[in-house]
């Protein structure tokens, strides 16, 4: 009998419990991924995002035939046909354990529990985040609401731990190049973003030597290159968290301790991530669309396709939220300044739905996770967890003439104003607009003055 891994978001072969778990015994384990295009489409994840992970699929297959481990692929449609067919297929290659790695969303726990209900032994493996959902707890047990006491509790547990990433102890002799694994699904070209191994820890050291010491300084501008531009690789597991924490640290071991600089602005983004993976453990009801301050719910949005159509295209005639939005649809991918400037934009000057938003960005992000994504949104829609709620409305001009001062990325995306001065771009005047170019859809001062009315509901801060 041999142990299986099933590998699901966690493409990696550095740093993954799971498969140093499933590599202990003296036999080479089983590897599997499996695919569920139509469940993807359901939980809409983008066409570049199913392409990138095909790729990454295929680069780990060639990673553990290098290791002596022949990674199969069962081709199945939705997450209710996996027990079935895991049975069968553990039953094929005498498999008598399964090793996975924890994934905190609430259709892939229920996939899991009936993974075991079918008889199965399934063993998870944390590795997802950096520490564990449930064990960053207040005094009294329960996890934070709040991300700052969150982040120094989660700071204080992670000071003077060994975070060196691990990798599997045993090799058996290498198997020949694996055949090409195809999903049946949708796909655009994900290139832009390389695959080979060790590609995702070369950008790591590269952003921990070049670019993190100014990261404080520079992480919100969107015309420089001062981010780590990890997301879409922690996205699908091809990196781990630890890993980053890890690299930081052997760069900037002040990262842990409350002082500023662009370590610990940078690890600080990392807890933001374990933060919302841990709320989603905590509130599963955030998996199912539902706002997190149930004050939101009285919370009157603007059914308006045609405003939200106009938002998504990149025509709403402020050039920093159009560049943005046709940065998402050109690269799959958005600086996160701009993610909470055009989130802003559609919730509180357009007053629309944030799950509409949710859902459009999930749909083209090829860094897409539910719970990045969620959190993300009803922070900037103020029904999320956050002490000072509902007054905060992002002004995309200020916006746009304090973190892109020169226009440079407004110009990348909206070549039509490339011609404006570097006062005009913010807000092109009616004289000088392009033909081509729309005007503002909505006066800034009366749409935030309508947001305040509206949100008025949110006045008491009730959990």
């Amino acid at each position: 009998m041999v142990d299986l891994i099933w590998f699901r978001k966690d493409l990696r072969v550095e740093d993954n419990p799971a498969l140093t778990a499933a590599c202990s015994g003296d036999a080479p384990p089983v590897a599997l991924f499996i695919s569920t295009p139509d469940q993807w489409q359901e939980h809409n994840m983008s066409p570049i995002q199913v392409d990138l992970m095909e790729r990454a699929v295929n680069s780990l297959a060639q990673q553990l035939a290098a290791l002596g481990i022949a990674l199969h692929h069962l081709a199945l449609s939705r997450f209710d046909e996996i027990p079935t067919a895991l049975s069968q297929f553990c039953q094929q290659h005498g498999i008598s354990r399964i090793h996975a790695g924890e994934e905190p969303e609430f259709n892939e726990n229920k996939r899991d529990r009936e993974v075991v209900a079918a008889g199965l032994e399934l063993k998870l493996h944390p590795g997802h985040c950096i520490l564990p959902p449930g064990t960053v707890l207040k005094a009294d047990g329960t996890p934070y609401r709040v991300f700052t006491p969150f982040r120094r509790a989660w700071m204080a547990r992670l000071r003077g731990q060994n975070l060196a990433p691990g990798q599997p102890t045993t090799a058996w002799p290498a198997l020949a190049a694996p055949a090409p694994i195809e999903f049946d699904a949708h796909k655009l070209c994900s290139a832009h973003w390389p695959v080979a191994p060790g590609e995702a820890h070369r950008r790591l050291e590269h952003f921990v030597h070049q670019r993190m010491s100014d990261y404080h300084l520079n992480r919100d501008r969107p015309d420089l290159k001062a981010t780590s531009v990890l997301s879409p690789y922690l996205a699908l597991g091809m990196i781990s968290p630890t890993s980053c924490l890890h690299a930081a640290l052997s760069h900037g071991p002040e990262a842990l301790q409350e002082q500023p600089g662009g370590a610990f602005a940078w690890v600080s983004e990392l807890a933001w991530r374990d933060f919302y993976r841990h709320l989603l453990i905590g509130w599963p009801r955030l998996s199912k669309g539902m706002n997190f301050n149930p004050l939101a719910n009285k919370v009157q949005w603007e059914k308006n396709t045609a405003a939200f159509d106009t938002w998504c295209q990149g025509q709403t005639g402020f050039p920093l939220v159009d560049a943005a939005m046709r940065q998402l649809k050109q690269t799959g991918w958005m600086h996160n300044r701009l993610r909470m400037v055009t989130a802003s934009f559609l919730t509180k000057n357009l007053l629309i739905d944030w799950r509409l938003g949710e859902r459009w960005f999930s749909q083209h992000l090829v860094d897409g996770d539910l719970a990045a994504n969620n959190g993300g949104w009803q922070w900037s829609a103020s029904t999320g967890c956050d002490a000072q709620p509902y007054f905060r409305i992002f002004n995309p001009v200020s916006q746009s003439k304090k973190f892109d001062p020169d226009g440079a990325f407004i110009r990348r995306y909206l070549p039509e104003l490339n011609d404006l001065s570097g006062k005009d771009i913010h807000l092109p005047p009616a004289s000088v607009r392009p033909p081509g170019y729309p005007a503002p859809m909505v006066d800034l001062a009366d749409s935030r003055r309508r947001a305040l009315e509206r949100f008025a509901v949110m006045k008491r801060e009730v959990f």
